[in-house]
């Protein structure tokens, strides 16, 4: 009996020692994830180029932005200077500026960055304008700095012939002359009539102001 105990102890023992943990499960490669992976990636980069050449499509087909011509803004601001008429400063400074800015992008001339005095001196150089386009202008800009700084109150008939001249100005101005063959026309021949405005560019002036009209 006793024998039969240690027997059957012995092979429980050994039954005992025979058990094994349980071990993690091993990953089987699937060669289908890689396959799909790689097609997910090469759509994705499908769909970046033809968003991009789309892109660069619909970019050459937009229009271009028009260039405006310097006579043409000028145009428009002195027509949006009207709106200040009856405040003489604010509306000699618009038209004034106007002009300046005009000339620089006309004929590139530094009018903006200097005083009416050292841009009348530099004018005296230029071929751009004609002798008596250079006087008009002067005179132009002298009647708006006695507005703008000497506080000179002119009347609305006055502002109002400012802006003509300033008009009249780039009227003569946005365009080259044509130019003039240097033959003269045969005898008994009819003499053509003088191209661009009839007569030159002479604004009246604002009167000079008496010391008496200067607001101290």
């Amino acid at each position: 009996m006793k024998t039969n105990l240690a027997s059957t102890a012995q092979s429980a023992a050994a039954t005992t020692n025979d058990i094994r943990p349980i071990k993690a499960p091993v990953a089987i490669s699937n060669e289908w994830v890689w396959l799909w992976s790689a097609l997910a990636a090469a759509l994705l980069i499908a769909l970046a180029a033809s968003a991009w050449l789309w892109w660069r499509k619909q970019s050459g087909l937009r229009p271009p932005i028009p260039v405006v011509p310097p006579h043409v803004r000028a145009k428009q601001k002195l027509a949006e200077a009207l709106a200040f008429i009856s405040e003489p400063n604010k509306f000699c400074t618009r038209v004034a500026d106007t002009i300046r800015v005009y000339l620089e992008e006309r004929f590139h001339l530094r009018a903006p960055e200097r005083t009416t005095e050292e841009f009348l001196v530099e004018l005296q150089s230029s071929r751009h304008l004609t002798r008596d386009q250079k006087q008009t202008l002067g005179d132009f800009l002298q009647s708006c700095d006695l507005v703008k700084f000497a506080r000179f109150e002119p009347t609305e008939s006055g502002l109002r012939q400012l802006h003509d001249a300033a008009l009249r100005l780039v009227d003569e101005t946005q365009f080259d002359p044509l130019s003039v063959p240097a033959a003269g026309p045969s005898a008994g021949a009819a003499t053509p009539p003088p191209v661009g405005p009839s007569a030159p560019l002479s604004p009246p002036p604002l009167p000079e102001p008496e010391i008496a009209n200067r607001k101290s």
